[in-house]
């Protein structure tokens, strides 16, 4: 049994760096035709170059997912080039927040316009295309904080539960027309946004005891979640958030099993 997306047309949003462009990366290994969506022109010109090395086919578009303008034009975009757009993701999003008390508006409004809104504004770009052609995939990025949120983290923890509310409803919206949606949950992996791996040793051990495989994840192993949803081996699931954080507080007390070791 192979994932085989061979032709398929990929939209992923926030792909200039991170977990995003891992996902682009995998997807585009697995012979997707992946339409790399980012703010940054400089991150987009990286990626033109590693995909013309690598001989991979797709586009680079500057997105802004706080725009609607923005977002149609993404999906314009992946429709004149190849006709048709068979998986979107949306991985972009931001982090920033603090203490309720202390919360300053415009830190709560980008994690909800981002995060949240954001989401809400590609997947209403994309229906369209979907719908025509009876077939497609939306993935959705929430995250652990969903599931269990952080002190200081209200903007993004509401934010990320939002996502994962908003996709089990468009699922059922959309499941008459051959279109699954479904949510992913990563934990701790270190990003540029959260620097998990740079924090001093202390802080990084304390962590690292609330996994069951008490090891830092690593984008592939969100990216590889990723381009199985995308494939036809997921046609039957939908209307879902998937937990992929190494089986993060899985048990109360994680860390006992591997000081036992």
């Amino acid at each position: 049994m192979e994932i085989n997306l061979k032709d398929k047309v990929a939209i992923v949003t926030g792909a200039g760096r991170g977990i995003g462009r891992a996902i682009a990366q995998t997807l585009a290994r697995e012979g997707a035709r992946v339409v790399v969506a980012d703010i940054r022109q400089d991150l987009l010109d990286d990626v033109a170059a590693e995909w013309q090395r690598e001989g991979w086919q797709g586009l680079q578009v500057i997105c802004d997912v706080r725009d609607n303008a923005s977002c149609a034009s993404a999906v314009a975009a992946a429709e004149s080039a190849y006709g048709r757009v068979d998986i979107l993701v949306n991985n972009a999003g931001v982090a920033s927040g603090r203490r309720v008390a202390e919360m300053p508006d415009d830190a709560w409004n980008a994690n909800i316009d981002i995060n949240l809104s954001g989401t809400m504004r590609m997947c209403r770009a994309v229906i369209p295309a979907m719908q025509k052609q009876n077939w497609g995939r939306i993935i959705n990025a929430a995250s652990f904080a969903a599931i269990i949120p952080g002190i200081g983290g209200a903007a993004y923890a509401s934010s990320k539960a939002g996502v994962e509310m908003f996709s089990r409803v468009l699922a059922g919206e959309l499941g008459p027309n051959n279109i699954t949606v479904n949510a992913y949950a990563p934990g701790m992996i270190p990003t540029e946004m959260n620097h998990f791996a740079e924090r001093d040793q202390t802080t990084q051990e304390r962590l690292l005891d609330t996994l069951t495989l008490r090891r830092w994840g690593e984008p592939a192993d969100v990216a590889n979640l990723i381009c199985f949803l995308s494939s036809d081996l997921a046609s039957y699931i939908t209307g879902t958030m998937i937990d992929v954080s190494g089986g993060k507080f899985a048990t109360q007390f994680p860390w006992m099993a591997h000081r036992a070791s």
